[in-house]
């Protein structure tokens, strides 16, 4: 029987049903709770196409291989986990932030940490924020995802004295204007992202890679993503903490124009299921 610790409306832990190995896989973009005070002027079709819609299910059977998961059940549009709480854009705060911060490239592009655009290039209020409302998605929301995976890598360290986190996520099978590489380009079927092998050991990154490529996939490595916030904040190679962003393109499970499953949804997941069986033995073998 799989085992769940939830914050409602917020996360949910689901922890290994056979011995636990080093690995942990998190889902932070896949949530479709969208809070009472969202009030965006977008209608939900529009606010899903930033949903890794689906994904938490693609990945849902990784504490069956000892695997604990953590999926997300708000929007990132609503907060992002995915980016630095210092990634905040002024523009759209009734009044100045009172703390430090510093809008980057994603806030340049409307997706920082709370967006202000959804693609291809729709505003999603008509109204400033206030300082509270900021201030309560970051401590009811951002916060509590952070703590739980910091909480849950640490555990698997002290654990095992190495830990191997997968960071799950989906991608528009076309780029957008948020892209990183422009708006209308092909993407592969899976791209992985480790910072440019600064997050985590090559020899895992070429591990999935492999797997996945062995299985008829095109998969690039830091093309067209390198790694956002949660695999950059919690990795550590050198000290035996590990984090891969894993990118799959939407064509290959679902209809993106209606969020629905497609015919290809069970053939993806019983291929994720065994490069899950695949990162299971990995990360039981891995040296300290």
């Amino acid at each position: 029987m799989l085992r769940h610790r939830s914050i409602p409306r917020v996360l949910t832990v689901t922890e290994p049903i056979k011995p636990a190995v080093a690995a942990v896989f998190d889902s932070p973009h896949s949530g479709t709770d969208y809070p009472a005070d969202f009030n965006a002027v977008l209608n939900r079709q529009i606010l899903r196409q930033a949903e890794d819609t689906f994904v938490d299910e693609l990945f849902a059977q990784a504490p069956e291989f000892g695997i604990t998961l953590l999926q997300a059940h708000f929007p990132r549009s609503y907060i992002d986990p995915n980016r630095s709480c210092l990634d905040l854009d002024p523009s759209l705060l009734a009044e100045p932030w009172p703390d430090r911060i510093e809008p980057g490239q994603k806030v340049e592009l409307g997706c920082g940490l709370i967006w202000r655009n959804c693609p291809p290039d729709e505003a999603i209020y008509d109204r400033l924020l206030s300082l509270d409302a900021v201030r309560n998605r970051i401590t009811g929301y951002y916060q509590p995802y952070h703590d739980a995976l910091t909480e849950l890598l640490d555990q698997t360290w002290d654990k095992f004295g190495r830990v191997y986190h997968v960071n799950c996520h989906s991608m528009p099978s076309l780029s957008n204007p948020q892209s990183p590489e422009g708006p209308g380009h092909r993407r592969p079927d899976f791209a992985l992202g480790d910072q440019d092998g600064k997050t985590c050991a090559a020899e895992f990154t070429e591990l999935v890679r492999e797997t996945m490529a062995a299985m008829g996939y095109d998969v690039r490595v830091n093309d067209p993503y390198k790694g956002a916030e949660l695999v950059r904040v919690y990795s550590n190679p050198e000290q035996g903490r590990h984090s891969l962003q894993i990118e799959i393109s939407r064509a290959l499970y679902m209809d993106e124009a209606r969020f629905e499953k497609s015919n290809g949804f069970e053939t993806l997941q019983r291929n994720l299921i065994k490069l899950m069986e695949v990162v299971g033995d990995f990360a039981t073998d891995a040296p300290r």
